[in-house]
């Protein structure tokens, strides 16, 4: 499983947008991998920001 893999499966765990710590937390990585694997989500268009500095699968 990739680090995509499992931020993704975070977000769907916890159901709601949540913090790029609270990720890492869930997911057991580093929390600046996680915050680069974000970015680059963001970037793809699989991640949006509802506000700032949270983050939220696409629907």
């Amino acid at each position: 499983m990739d680090i995509k893999e499992k931020i993704t499966d975070a977000f769907e765990n916890a159901g709601k947008a949540l913090r790029p710590g609270e990720v890492a937390e869930l997911a057991g990585l580093d929390k600046k991998e996680v915050e680069k694997a974000i970015k680059k989500m963001k970037d793809e268009g699989s991640l949006y920001s509802p506000k700032r500095c949270f983050y939220d699968l696409k629907k």
